[in-house]
């Protein structure tokens, strides 16, 4: 069988309600698909209607009527709010492998009012309440959206990457705050050690973020290139070959004082922390960049080789709130996860003080220096559609 992409949406209430987490640890976790792409869009009026329009067809499971309550729904809850013309957010996630379509569908699961349990997303999730008088619907939330087979899937995502430079990206003035508070915006990396293999770890530290009570307006599959990376941890780099000169001298006066047999003097261990320290200080900001993007720099010696994406997957988001900055590293934990406090993402996740889970912007001028990096709004929902698809 050959590869498929197909697609999810995050509705604008399950992102309201913070759902996004438990709904991507699901699809990850059991479907065993690569997570290929994810973009956040805010519909314009014209791709609320359009999507609608392709809702109701006959290949989907669901029966004629909940068909016709899905499409009222996608044109009411997608377009703007009538009264203010806000749009709302959505998210898009895309899932590619054998057999894709079928595998995401069985995950999210059909509409019914008669739910048996939690087994898939839409057990769990979404609400469809009848009225036992009139028989009609009373109350409908589908939590998220997802083709019924593999030629509405290309039919559907090459509507979304038609619209997804004009809707899509870092969402702007989507959230209303009280008057008087400045929102701040932050990066999140969702790093490495989260995908290597299908598990719901990406999603759980989404959820561990989503206490903060801050709003996702952006978000990307990233494939650190070894450019970006160097660029990202340089100022990392000279505080490692500063940093480390002591731990490495005293290292290095054990091991020389055991082996030669001889006494190192203090200003002979403070020389040899001179002389290894930037060494080992070069040698952690390799392993780092290994970590990120699965190469060292010297293995990618051409501009071209650097420049080009890396091996390592992440997920780069945009929070949005008061007080992002701290809210998100109050909830992240310090660097070393053996200090971090219990119920924190980096003890709960990270393993040291590289493999730890996630990295958060430490202030609001270091988020802009990030953004500009990663270019978390960049639209590679559209490029993966079109290596799918063709052109659209």
């Amino acid at each position: 069988m050959s590869e498929q992409l197909a697609y999810v949406i995050v509705t604008p209430y399950s992102l309201y309600k913070s759902r996004t987490g438990g709904i991507l640890s699901r699809l990850i976790s059991r479907t065993g698909l690569d997570l290929a792409a994810m973009r956040m869009f805010a519909p314009s009026p014209e791709l609320a209607r359009e999507y609608a329009d392709t809702i109701v067809s006959a290949a989907d499971p669901n029966d004629r009527k909940i068909q016709e309550e899905l499409a009222a729904y996608v044109f009411k809850n997608l377009s703007p709010d009538p009264k203010t013309g806000r749009r709302r957010r959505v998210m898009m996630l895309l899932f590619q492998g054998q057999d894709a379509v079928r595998k995401v569908r069985s995950v999210v699961g059909n509409l019914s009012p008669d739910r048996r349990g939690g087994e898939t997303i839409r057990d769990t999730y979404s609400d469809l309440i009848m009225d036992d008088d009139t028989g009609g619907v009373r109350y409908f939330e589908p939590a998220v959206l997802a083709a019924p087979n593999e030629a509405e899937a290309e039919r559907k995502l090459k509507l979304w990457a038609r619209f997804s430079d004009a809707d899509g990206g870092i969402l702007e003035n989507v959230i209303v705050y009280p008057a008087g508070q400045a929102p701040e915006r932050t990066l999140v990396l969702i790093k490495p050690d989260n995908f290597k293999f299908p598990t719901g770890r990406p999603g759980n530290v989404i959820d561990f973020f989503s206490r903060t009570g801050l709003y996702i307006v952006g978000v990307k599959v990233l494939h650190m290139s070894v450019a970006q990376a160097m660029e990202f941890y340089g100022p990392v780099r000279e505080i490692l070959r500063t940093k480390l000169k002591e731990g490495v001298s005293e290292r290095a006066k054990t091991v020389l004082e055991k082996e030669l047999n001889v006494k190192i003097t203090p200003e002979a261990q403070a020389a040899l922390g001179e002389v290894l320290g930037p060494l080992h200080g070069d040698n952690q900001f390799d392993v780092i960049m290994r970590f990120m993007t699965g190469y060292t720099p010297s293995e990618r010696p051409s501009d071209a080789e650097r420049k080009s994406p890396g091996t390592q997957k992440c997920i780069a988001l945009v929070y949005e709130g008061v007080n992002a900055v701290r809210k998100i590293r109050d909830v992240l934990g310090p660097t070393d996860p053996s200090k971090a406090p219990p119920g924190s993402i980096r003890r709960e996740f990270g393993s040291n003080i590289t493999v730890n889970a996630a990295h958060a912007s430490d202030s609001v001028e270091n988020a802009r220096r990030e953004f500009a990096i990663v270019n978390p709004g960049e639209n590679n929902f559209k490029h993966v559609v079109e290596a799918a698809f063709g052109k659209v």
